[in-house]
């Protein structure tokens, strides 16, 4: 199974595929030319194991000013002493949820992702295939959960709903489980995986 599911990943991020947005299904939105993205790059942890693969998801803090109480990836902005992208989400998950250096085997990369907050996010996915001990962040990460793959894999799981938004209605992705609901990036993002793994 882990082998499979291994060869099934790295076949969808080989494929060609557009970078994506959270003006994607907002099409009216003029963005400013010569805007300058910060470099961001997220993990998407697939752990694999005995039983059904699963995507490792974090939910932050209540307390934090920007994002709280969201659903999201471990990752984050590229600081000066990471190498590139993937080593700040390595970095990221590290401190985040306490995923050991070398554990996590990265599998390839999916096209980048422009969040509202200025950032050029490049989703890593990577596989787990031992098990590891979780540790939320203290003052950052409210709590670590997982996914099951299938249902993240499954488009017919995905709504798109809205709200308004500085003063205008926004459409975004969500993708809910149980007790989580997952939106907006992080949502679109996996949403963008299924597509490709469909293919």
């Amino acid at each position: 199974m882990p082998s499979d599911i291994v060869a099934a990943l790295r076949a969808a991020l080989a494929r060609e595929g557009a970078e994506s947005s959270d003006f994607d299904l907002n099409p009216e939105t003029i963005l400013p030319e010569g805007r300058v993205l910060r470099p961001a790059g997220v993990l998407v942890p697939v752990q694999l194991g005995d039983g059904a693969p699963h995507v490792i998801l974090t939910k932050r803090s209540s307390a934090l000013k920007h994002h709280p109480g969201q659903i999201s990836f471990p990752g984050g902005k590229q600081d000066e002493g990471d190498a590139d992208v993937t080593a700040a989400a390595l970095r990221e998950a590290n401190e985040e949820i306490g995923l050991p250096y070398g554990l996590a085997q990265v599998l390839g990369h999916m096209p980048g992702h422009e969040t509202v907050t200025g950032f050029h996010v490049t989703p890593v996915i990577a596989a787990i295939e031992q098990p590891f001990d979780i540790v939320a962040e203290p003052g950052e990460v409210e709590e670590v959960f997982s996914v099951p793959l299938a249902h993240l894999l499954d488009p017919g799981n995905y709504l798109i709903e809205s709200r308004f938004w500085r003063g205008t209605r926004r459409y975004y992705f969500t993708v809910p489980y149980g007790p989580y609901y997952i939106w907006g990036a992080t949502a679109r993002m996996l949403r963008a995986l299924a597509e490709r793994m469909e293919t």
